[in-house]
């Protein structure tokens, strides 16, 4: 049997790092650099990252769509080349600031409108990656496969922000910070080179021999129901179903948890210890951080895995069991401010534990997609999801913002638990991020307490 299905992971996991480094470029930058260059305070920088989120938001409602349209190549394609071209387009942020700025306009509000606008681009282009890399999983994978294949090309989200920090801050530091959005955001563009030779549906690859498309097919008991099976599902329809609402609250909940890690851990390392990213301790502390997630979410695609294989489990209730232990990862994150008053590794390793619960978590939910719905809603039903993931991040990431610039205002005039200030609001959401997972998958299992195929 050949193994192309695994080459095409490899590329969807690629595309994911890529897609991740592009994300962290801002948070890398905003405290060291774009900060004191425009005059940020944490309210402008929640309110970028806010809004990053709606747009992400309200474009994944349509990007699962035209994936579905478009098809999983050219969508695909089409997806990395926008948010390529918006990474770039950061760069030009510094020049175009100076000269609308000329006037009686704020070099600050300027700024932020167009890094909004560059957020913009970057947020429509990488909408279609998830849609389209769980519709390519769908494809090349049968259901007991498909969490540990999600978990591996999503593992690509951890390796992306495990790489930022040795890459992002030094290029900004020798370059400028123009560089660095410029030199990540063309990785986008060789990748688009490989996809357009490499993918190709299984039944119609030359690399894909019938052995492995018979592996690849084996959930299908009648290979005549295809045709009927693959009738598009119309897109408003997908909301009358209990599983489509099971997953939207899945992702509200706690997609904003890891996204106030991804966006917000490199401030807090510098607020609380004085760690910027450039700093060896702050590198090593971001390292630690995502080594941890790295490592330990690739094991939340192969839990599911034995429990259908060595337990004989269904998928779906094997996927929903391993759903609520990873939910408990999160936990740890209620330890992290109180420990970190004896070392900042203790808040790196506790919110490690909480993200790789983060990501063991995804890779599981979004395979539920590929259990429950045919393949050629796929695309649209992650979409719809994902849209509720980035409200949910975007709530986040505001109340984050405007919490911790009036919590630093008020200092010891405000408090949490025994903290003041500032710490006093990290606290805050860090026993939110704690909770979310537990209270979503309770949720999840009332919406669906066990399987059901929607037929299209």
């Amino acid at each position: 049997m050949t193994n192309w299905r695994w080459w095409i992971c490899s590329l969807l996991f690629v595309a994911t790092t890529v897609n991740y480094l592009d994300r962290q470029v801002l948070s890398l930058t905003y405290k060291e650099f774009i900060a004191p260059h425009f005059g940020w305070t944490d309210a402008d920088y929640g309110t970028v990252t806010a809004l990053f989120s709606i747009f992400y938001a309200l474009f994944s409602l349509f990007a699962g769509k035209f994936v579905d349209w478009m098809g999983t190549r050219k969508g695909y394609l089409i997806a990395i080349g926008v948010w390529s071209f918006g990474a770039v387009l950061h760069a030009g942020c510094g020049v175009a600031t100076d000269w609308i700025a000329r006037g009686a306009l704020a070099a600050s509000t300027v700024s932020v409108y167009l890094f909004l606008l560059c957020r913009g681009i970057l947020a429509l282009g990488e909408s279609g990656n998830f849609p389209a890399a769980i519709k390519t999983t769908a494809e090349y994978f049968p259901k007991k496969d498909r969490a540990f294949a999600t978990s591996v090309f999503n593992a690509g989200a951890s390796v992306g922000a495990l790489s930022a920090p040795l890459m992002i801050p030094p290029l900004a530091k020798q370059l400028g910070w123009e560089w660095a959005f410029i030199i990540i955001g063309a990785l986008g563009f060789l990748w688009m080179f490989l996809w357009q030779f490499a993918y190709d549906k299984p039944e119609k690859s030359r690399h894909v021999n019938k052995a492995e498309l018979e592996y690849i097919r084996q959930d299908d008991s009648d290979p005549a129901e295809l045709p009927v099976e693959e009738r598009p599902v119309p897109f408003f329809r997908c909301f009358m179903y209990r599983q489509t609402w099971s997953f939207i609250v899945g992702k509200f909940l706690t997609d904003g948890v890891w996204w106030f890690f991804l966006f917000w851990a490199p401030a807090y390392f510098q607020d609380q210890f004085d760690a910027p990213a450039s700093s060896s301790l702050g590198q090593g502390l971001i390292f630690t951080l995502y080594v941890i997630v790295t490592v330990v979410s690739l094991f939340g695609g192969y839990l599911p895995k034995f429990f259908v294989e060595k337990k004989g489990m269904h998928p779906y209730a094997g996927r929903m069991i391993a759903m609520l232990l990873f939910a408990f990862f999160p936990l740890v994150a209620l330890a992290a401010q109180p420990l970190g008053m004896y070392s900042p590794w203790w808040p790196a390793v506790l919110i490690g534990f909480a993200g790789a619960g983060h990501q063991a978590w995804s890779a599981n939910i979004y395979s539920t997609i590929g259990d429950m719905f045919p393949r050629s809603a796929v695309a649209s039903i992650t979409g719809i999801g994902t849209m509720a993931g980035g409200i949910g991040s975007m709530i986040v990431q505001k109340v984050a913002g405007n919490l911790f610039t009036w919590a630093g205002v008020q200092g010891s005039a405000f408090s949490f638990l025994g903290f003041e200030g500032k710490p006093a609001g990290y606290f805050i959401l860090f026993c939110f991020c704690g909770l979310a997972y537990l209270v979503a998958w309770v949720i999840m299992k009332l919406l669906v307490p066990a399987y059901k195929l929607v037929k299209s």
